[in-house]
């Protein structure tokens, strides 16, 4: 599978949802496979909160490929020898693409919180203006996961018909409570940790020793992306051997695997970008701009295949079904297809029960859906 990856820099300025302007700024891209003479086998991968535009194979001396190397890849469900795949790092995210903090022109000062508040509609915007600029103006598919799935959202509400299919997975139509609850702790936690500086910390020093608040905030996090069942068929009551089970501060594994999860994603995660992100999820709602969802759903000409997953406690299956039937109530039926995988992980599914979904994604892909 052929890998590249590219920076494609704007001078333009980028019109955002809340009012404000973003330039320059720059997109960082990866790409799988060939553009075919016509460039008609494009299909848009688009990442979650953590990922970034690497989604597939190695890079030289990796120990781990990219985060849905098990679906995308030669002879896999997204078929490289068919598709040219591309995943961009959204804007606002700290792996390349402009964020809080990149420089801000004309200084050589990072942006910190004069960054501006992004939305998942301006990531969408920002990779629509890359893909005119390689001449793409029509894909065969958008597909996504959790935050990459509200991406897919956007896209085909905001750009009817640019792509023939739109797959999103664990996702939801606009973010509830229960989600913006889990991003509240992250938010404090960060903005109250000592080490943060109210944003001036060092970076260098936060990927030497990561940031406490950050790794409260993922573990929190962790909880809402499994489920009751997967951590008790993962950790059950197992406690950590040579750690007494009478010592007060002896753990049992699950409290380990929360602990060494947090840990190490705050030592490569910008807590600025973490809290952004979190900002632009909890914003999302597909209605915004709209009467309600049925007026925007109107605008859909792609075919919607909607994937939850069953014991998802972050987005619940429920969910999606309300973007099915939405699109029942306004004439476009024939256009939606719900699909809820049989799985007790949780949230997390998506990128780790692949083996569940991916013959019914090939399907789609090949048109036998």
């Amino acid at each position: 599978m052929k890998i590249v990856t590219k920076t494609a820099k704007f001078t333009n300025p980028l019109y955002l949802e809340s009012g404000r302007i973003l330039e320059p700024y720059q997109i960082v891209y990866e790409t799988y496979g060939e553009l075919n003479e016509d460039k008609s086998n494009v299909v848009v991968v688009c990442h979650a909160l953590s990922g970034s535009h690497h989604a597939a194979g190695r890079y030289e001396g990796d120990r781990k490929p990219g985060w849905w190397d098990s679906l995308i890849g030669d002879g896999k469900a997204i078929d490289t020898k068919k598709f040219f795949v591309i995943c961009t790092n959204t804007i606002g995210s700290c792996f390349g693409s402009t964020g809080p903090m990149s420089k801000m022109y004309p200084s050589d000062q990072p942006y910190r919180f004069k960054f501006p508040v992004i939305t998942i509609k301006d990531m969408v915007k920002a990779q629509k203006i890359l893909f005119a600029k390689l001449g793409i103006d029509k894909v065969e598919a958008v597909i996504g996961g959790s935050m990459g799935g509200m991406q897919a959202l956007r896209f085909a509400v905001d750009y009817p018909g640019f792509a023939k299919k739109i797959i999103p997975l664990a996702a939801t139509h606009a973010t509830r409570p229960w989600v913006i609850a889990f991003n509240e702790i992250a938010k404090e936690a960060i903005i109250k940790d000592p080490d943060f500086k109210g944003g001036a910390y060092d970076p260098k020093e936060i990927q030497e020793k990561g940031l406490t608040g950050l790794a409260i905030g993922r573990m929190a996090g962790h909880i809402s992306f499994l489920s009751p069942y997967s951590m008790d068929r993962k950790f059950g009551r197992d406690y950590v051997p040579n750690e007494g089970l009478y010592e007060l501060l002896g753990r049992f594994q699950v409290e380990r695997y929360l602990e060494y999860n947090g840990y190490n994603f705050s030592k490569w995660f910008d807590p600025l970008s973490y809290l952004y992100i979190i900002k632009a999820i909890n914003l999302f709602d597909l209605s915004n701009g709209y009467e309600g969802l049925e007026e925007a759903l109107e605008r859909v000409k792609s075919k919607l295949y909607l994937i939850s997953f069953k014991n998802d406690l972050l987005f619940l299956p429920e969910e999606m079904k309300e973007i099915d039937l939405a699109m029942k109530r306004v004439g476009k039926g024939d256009l939606s297809h719900y699909y809820e995988v049989d799985s007790d992980y949780g949230h997390d599914a998506f990128l780790v029960e692949v083996d569940k979904f991916a013959n019914y994604i090939n399907e789609i892909l090949e048109g036998k859906r």
